[in-house]
Parts: structure tokens; C-alpha cells; sequence
């Protein structure tokens, strides 16, 4: 499988990230681990979505990436993200 995610930074930012291992992952970004968001933290999770097919969960967050899925992304998840304090809504 693999995993398509959003996080929540404390820079009140979205992270979007790809991983077949999704469990792990999330932990390095919560450890530091993670050079894109370790000056950024802590990170909360705020999805996961799952792909059979690695192409599909690539195309995915690149999508989420772009201006159209940031918007949709703000649409499906706008109570999560209010709850998290999220300031672009």
C-alpha cells in the first residue's frame, strides 16, 4: 500500500507527503527527523489517504500540492483544521 498525508505544522502550514510506510514516517517527522518540517514543530496529523497503486498516491499529492488541491484539501477537512487552528480557512 501506499500512503498519501497531510500534516498540520506549528507554523500553522500544511504538509503534504508520500510513503508506503506511513506509520513510520509520520514518526520521523514527529522526532525531527524530517529536514522539511524539524524546524516546524510539532506536526499533527490531520489525514491519510491510501493507494494500491504507487502511481496513483505519486499523482495524489501532487495534486494536494497544487493551488486547486490546497483548496479542496481546506473544503474536505475544514473542521479538523479549524480544531487545529489552522488560519487560512
Amino acid at each position: 500500500m501506499h500512503y498519501v498525508y497531510i500534516l498540520h505544522c506549528a507554523d500553522s502550514k500544511l504538509y503534504i507527503g508520500f510513503s508506503s510506510n506511513v506509520n513510520n514516517r509520520i514518526r520521523q517527522h514527529q522526532a525531527g527527523e524530517v529536514k522539511s518540517t524539524k524546524n516546524r514543530l510539532p506536526v499533527t496529523l490531520v489525514c491519510i489517504e491510501c493507494y494500491h497503486n504507487q502511481y496513483d498516491a505519486r499523482s495524489r499529492e501532487v495534486f494536494l500540492k497544487s493551488g486547486a488541491g490546497h483548496a479542496q484539501i481546506k473544503r474536505q477537512h475544514q473542521r479538523r483544521l479549524s480544531e487545529l487552528g489552522y488560519e487560512c480557512l
